[in-house]
């Protein structure tokens, strides 16, 4: 019987790096990864919640068409990371998950006296963060785990393409502002690994998108903490974090905090898990 990885490639989900080529295979990675960039700051500059609420989706749509569009035009194959039967379940269900992680980090770090809501916020602000976060999840995980983690996935299977994905994943996040070793850490195991564990417990990036969505705009938007270090928006409430740095998060925000690296790796073991039901946690092909 063959494994669910052998299904997916069949499918034209994980291309092999030898079978694309490597010129195609240079055009797919530079290429999404100059429009991750560019969607990024195009949300991030984005202030009016208005404008951040309908550009954010549309971005977020033109990326998901342009990787479509590169799978069948460049890299010549049918393109299953984004199933149109089941894809909005996964969608919503990741978003409710990545808000429901989010919410029980800060809940136990609240627990500690390190979490401190301190007044209201804005809405208006919470809701700009929402729209700058679609476009934002959605492009990285196109890049991350659509792009990077599916490219070594079918050439060197799971064990690596969780690991380097999950560090090349943190690894970038050391651009961020107020960017430490621990932080860069903290993300690829409670961020990277999560992430790409959704891609193998589904075959798909809804939930994943839907994840990375979730808790970034429920720490940044509804909690008001600071996301991978970068600078404090607008949020519904107003927060402060304090304590020790290997607890609250430090300059980095909670990301960076031990609390939320244990609250991930819990729901990564979950997905892990899944994926192996359906097959996906193969070597690589001989």
């Amino acid at each position: 019987m063959s494994s669910a990885r052998d299904e997916f490639r069949v499918r034209g989900g994980a291309s092999e790096p030898d079978r694309l080529g490597i010129g195609r295979t240079a055009v797919v990675v530079v290429g999404f990864a100059v429009v991750m960039l560019v969607s990024n700051s195009l949300a991030s500059a984005i202030g009016n919640p208005v404008v951040a609420l309908v550009a954010g989706p549309v971005l977020a749509c033109a990326v998901v068409r342009l990787y479509i569009w590169a799978g069948h035009r460049i890299e010549k194959r049918r393109v299953a990371e984004f199933p149109r039967r089941g894809g909005g379940l996964q969608l919503v269900a990741g978003v409710v998950s990545g808000a429901g992680l989010a919410a029980v980090a800060i809940g136990i770090l609240a627990l500690f006296d390190v979490y401190r809501i301190t007044g209201w916020g804005s809405v208006s602000g919470a809701l700009a963060v929402a729209g700058a976060m679609c476009a934002v999840a959605t492009a990285e995980e196109v890049f991350f785990r659509g792009v990077v983690f599916r490219l070594l996935w079918g050439r060197w299977g799971t064990a690596v393409a969780l690991v380097v994905s999950a560090l090349v994943f943190g690894l970038v996040h050391l651009l961020n502002p107020e960017a430490s070793v621990w932080g860069a850490i903290a993300i690829a195991v409670e961020a990277g690994l999560l992430l790409g564990a959704a891609y193998l417990a589904t075959g798909s990036l809804w939930l994943a998108i839907g994840l990375h969505f979730g808790w970034n705009a429920a720490t940044s938007g509804i909690f008001g903490t600071v996301v991978s270090g970068s600078e404090a928006r607008e949020s519904l409430v107003t927060a402060v974090t304090t304590g020790p740095d290997w607890l609250s998060g430090g300059s980095f925000g909670p990301e960076a905090s031990i609390v939320s690296v244990l609250v991930c790796s819990a729901a990564t073991v979950l997905l892990l898990y899944l994926g192996y039901r359906r097959g996906a946690l193969s070597p690589r092909k001989s």
